[in-house]
């Protein structure tokens, strides 16, 4: 349920010598940890990468590889007029209407309570589209929507708009699992056993909060205490997304990459339900794509 990917390699991603995959790349890594299908997430927000994606090419690569590709198409709130006042629906409903089934990854720097973003929220709302968001500790120097520490600005749009389906993700979400984070750590990967916190509160509070497992942050949450991921796994089972947020052909080095892995293995220890496991690799992601 997270994945970028591009028809043509561009300019390296700052700070690596690397590219976003192509879909022969992305199709040979999801192979190897059995994955049949990806979302692409096209990244539209310039403070997100130095190679932006259309909406456009998204939509190509989707009708292109339809067996193995899906996708959200990209709205940055600050699109079009630049106003509180601009229709988003109007952008919304026509990607909807070429097959996009939902908005993301969001990683505009700007406040989760910013009038531009809860204009862009209030039209995905309206139009069904549930989004993907990217959480950052700050204004500059990070991409994603700013909250505060303690993520009382998520709340704030969790309540404000209980129909959009909210699809959590960064570090400053997953961090939060725990009660022990703090501010020196929550735009990081804390590790050791987890005291339930945030993250475990707003999920119990807020039935539209989805929980998107990938990148480091989201396979750290889950495993950093086996048996605590366990009974999160199981506990909200309706509501979390295998995922990887393959984002480079050199992603198979990473730990995230063998998530896949350890869910089986947790299937097999009889650590987590068959119906957990399969509602979280794949059928809970089949309600959102079709």
């Amino acid at each position: 349920m997270h994945n970028h990917v591009v028809k043509r390699k561009g300019i390296f991603r700052q700070g690596a010598n690397t590219t976003f995959p192509t879909p022969d790349e992305l199709f040979a890594m999801h192979d190897k940890i059995n994955v049949s299908k990806g979302l692409i997430l096209p990244v539209v927000t310039a403070e997100c990468s130095f190679q932006t994606q259309s909406n456009e090419e998204a939509m190509e690569l989707a009708q292109t590889y339809p067996d193995r590709l899906s996708w959200f198409c990209n709205i940055d709130p600050r699109a079009a007029k630049n106003s509180v006042d601009t229709d988003m629906s109007y952008l919304l409903l026509y990607y909807k209407s070429h097959g996009a089934k939902g908005v993301g990854e969001i990683c505009a720097n700007m406040c989760f309570d910013d009038p531009l973003v809860l204009n862009l929220f209030k039209h995905c709302e309206k139009c069904e589209m549930p989004v993907t968001f990217h959480i950052a500790p700050q204004i500059g120097g990070y991409y994603g929507l700013v909250d505060e520490f303690g993520l009382p600005k998520l709340e704030k749009v969790l309540a404000m708009f209980p129909k959009l389906k909210f699809f959590g993700h960064s570090q400053c979400f997953w961090s939060a699992i725990s009660a022990d984070v703090n501010e020196k750590t929550w735009s990081g990967y804390p590790s050791g056993k987890v005291i339930p916190g945030r993250i475990v509160q707003l999920m119990r509070k807020y039935p539209n909060l989805y929980g998107d497992m990938s990148a480091g942050s989201g396979y750290n949450a889950i495993t950093r205490d086996p048996e605590f991921g366990y009974s999160f796994l199981e506990e909200f089972q309706d509501r979390l997304f295998f995922a990887t947020d393959i984002c480079a052909p050199e992603n198979y080095k990473e730990k995230f990459y063998g998530f896949s892995f350890w869910l089986d293995e947790a299937l097999d220890k009889g650590k987590i339900s068959k119906n957990a496991y399969e509602k979280i690799c794949y059928k809970n992601a089949a309600k959102i794509l079709d």
